[in-house]
């Protein structure tokens, strides 16, 4: 009788690659662009709890495939997710993760930790830790300014995000200058545009947090008005990110007074999110 083999009784370490306990590690990769394509489903039918789904599948599945860089992609979408929906304790341990994972890849100094970093601060920023999202806004500002071959998408929206930091630290001058310069780079973008919006809206509020309401208004009205007028762009794809756009400033809009803009917004997002044509 032949003596057992250890492929006989050893369980798969990963039931997708089938590699056997005290085999070693096989990389296998995660299809990236697929889980990318399958987010943007959910989100332009605003699918959150099928979002988290999604993604918690494919970072078990990163892990079983000893796939990093998936592994790190995946948890800068959750970062990104958990600070849509507010889930701050989630989002911090993604954050932690994805840092981890920075250092443990030899990955500091690369256009992924520069990503990492700006969507590790923006969810700092969005919950309230403001020291800390501008420690990790300026290590995203060394990677991107450093490299030729950061996007100028990248870089805009960096600029964008940690001038929100900045308004939150009142610190005005740095954030006027970093929004600018978003400005300047995203009117090379295309469809730039729904980004250039979103700055003239955060100006608006920047010039209210420094100035007041009363003293600024002329001012705000003005970037209003152009934000409504970026927003309206007809090159523009009517799509699922247009109406998470529209739902993101119609709030701003309404604020401000402009009643009809924000309706008009909010009806042309709800009217994407069900399907139907604009």
């Amino acid at each position: 009788m032949e003596p057992l083999k250890k492929e006989d009784y050893a369980e798969p370490r990963c039931l997708l690659c089938g590699e056997s306990y005290g085999a070693e590690p096989a990389v296998l990769s995660i299809p990236q662009k697929r889980i990318l394509e399958k987010m943007n489903d959910y989100m332009s039918r605003r699918d959150y709890a099928g979002a988290e789904r999604h993604l918690l599948y494919w970072l078990e599945e990163a892990r079983l495939c000893h796939d990093r860089r998936g592994e790190l992609l995946v948890r800068n979408e959750l970062i990104g997710h958990y600070r849509k929906t507010g889930e701050r304790d989630h989002a911090f341990e993604q954050i932690d993760q994805a840092l981890q994972l920075i250092r443990d890849m030899d990955y500091e100094g690369s256009i992924s930790s520069g990503t990492t970093y700006t969507n590790a601060a923006t969810a700092c920023n969005a919950f309230g830790e403001n020291e800390r999202a501008l420690q990790l806004f300026e290590k995203a500002r060394a990677v991107y300014e450093a490299s030729q071959n950061t996007g100028k998408e990248l870089l805009g929206g960096l600029y964008n995000n940690m001038a929100l930091t900045y308004v939150s630290l009142r610190r005005f001058p740095e954030a006027y200058e970093l929004y600018d310069r978003a400005m300047a780079l995203m009117e090379q973008v295309p469809n730039g545009v729904l980004e250039m919006a979103i700055t003239c809206l955060n100006i608006a509020n920047a010039v209210e947090d420094e100035s007041g309401l009363e003293a600024g208004e002329t001012k705000i009205s003005e970037l209003l008005d152009r934000a409504e007028e970026l927003l309206d762009t007809p090159s523009v794809p009517r799509d699922g990110y247009y109406a998470f756009v529209l739902e993101k400033c119609a709030p701003t809009f309404s604020y401000y007074g402009y009643f009809l803009a924000a309706e008009r917004f909010t009806e042309t997002a709800e009217k994407i999110y069900r399907g139907e044509s604009i």
